[in-house]
Formats: structure tokens, sequence, C-alpha cells
């Protein structure tokens, strides 16, 4: 994969990102260095595994691995409990419903 190619996924990815968290009432990460670091660890994983696994779980090649692809089975729960995902990805936006 070529330079051009990489950087055509990273859009993709972003973009993916991006409208999942709007979509979901999220936010991601303000931090520009923060965010471009966990999108380059997702295109990693995806160039290396074949999907966009989260960069902060280790990928084992098993059936749990299912649960890692991003956004990750656990992510909804941590964002409630913590106000952000384990990657640091999403965040609560900070609104409430009442």
């Amino acid at each position: 994969m070529d330079d051009k190619d990489l950087q055509n996924e990273k859009a993709k990815i972003v973009k993916f990102v991006k409208n999942y968290a709007e979509k979901s009432g999220y936010i991601v990460n303000p931090d520009p260095d923060d965010f471009e670091m966990i999108i380059d660890g997702l295109v990693a994983n995806k160039m290396k595994h074949g999907r966009q696994y989260c960069p902060c779980r280790p990928v084992m090649g098993d059936e749990e691995d299912r649960k890692k692809i991003c956004p990750c089975y656990w992510h909804k729960l941590e964002i409630e409990e913590d106000g952000r995902c384990q990657c640091q990805l999403f965040f609560s936006s900070g609104k409430t419903d009442d």
C-alpha cells in the first residue's frame, strides 16, 4: 500500500469516526495530536489485521477480537461511567436529557 492509499484509508476512518460520534451524541477527542495518534492506531490495525481494532486493546486472534472493532463493545459504558472511552477517542458531549 502506498502513501496515497494510506491517506485515503485514514480519511475514511476519520469520516467514519466523526459521523459516528455526531450520530451517537458524542464528541471526538478535542486534542488534535491525541486524535491523530488514535486515528493512526486505527489505521495501523486496519492495515495489519484487516479491521479497525481499537488501538488501546490487544488483538489476540480469537472470537473476542470482534468486540474490539471501533467503536468497541465497551465504549458506551465507558463513556457513561468515565466521560470517555478507554482509547480516549470518544467523549461525552456533556449534554443531558433533563
